[in-house]
């Protein structure tokens, strides 16, 4: 392993990654202040400070042991990780079963916006005649982590926020049994990952989907640059 391309790829991601995890765990908390619950809001996690989200298994053992355990899988290391969740006590909600689906679409629509910020960077750094490479890398960084972020997070399996869309879509007593799912579905997430049946089934095709959306929503932008 190389060890300066290691530290390199680490300095580049390290600020999206940090911000990806934060905003999106924060704006969880926002919005469920917002449909009135303020459990998070009263422990303080309602924050930009991303020491109040970072788990140090979940996003920082688990991420770099992974990384450096998977070499050998066809198609290069994956990486999984979880920050520490923001409490939010459904029943306080104003409209739990509706509520529930604006306060788990609330990370994700984060990170996709995120994701537009950074590629108007990208634009912007790509002009004739920069020469910010190192900030280029970190704008294409912003980008695929935050895009990965919400795709990841989109799947409709609890705990994960789509299986909590899912939940509050689906008639009462079938969203009740997928619910039964949350305490295994990060598991279940993990074994289609090492069965390497998760990238081609989900998440490459919805990250497609959403770069070509990506694009297109820059168009109005692209006179700009």
């Amino acid at each position: 392993m190389d060890i300066a391309n290691l530290i390199q790829t680490v300095a580049i991601y390290a600020l999206p990654v940090l911000f990806a995890i934060t905003v999106h765990e924060a704006a969880h908390g926002y919005v469920a202040r917002h449909f009135g619950d303020n459990t998070a809001w009263m422990l303080g996690r309602v924050t930009l400070n991303p020491v109040k989200h970072i788990d140090p298994v979940g996003t920082i053992v688990m991420p770099a042991l992974m990384y450096l355990t998977t070499f050998a899988i066809p198609g290069g290391p994956f990486i999984l990780g979880y920050a520490k969740p923001v409490p939010v006590r459904f029943g306080n909600l104003r409209n739990p079963k509706r509520d529930m689906i604006w306060v788990a679409l609330a990370g994700p629509g984060v990170n996709f916006i995120q994701a537009f910020l950074w590629a108007m960077l990208f634009l912007a750094l790509r002009q004739p005649g920069s020469s910010e490479d190192f900030f280029v890398q970190m704008a294409q960084a912003g980008i695929r982590v935050n895009i990965a972020l919400a795709v990841l997070n989109l799947f409709p399996l609890p705990p994960l926020d789509g299986g909590r869309v899912a939940v509050g879509i689906l008639p009462w007593k079938y969203g009740q049994y997928l619910a039964r799912v949350e305490p295994f579905g990060f598991f279940v997430v993990l074994g289609l990952i090492v069965l390497q049946v998760f990238g081609p089934l989900w998440m490459e095709p919805m990250m497609n989907l959403s770069f070509h959306l990506l694009g297109l929503a820059l168009i109005p932008f692209s006179w700009i640059f």
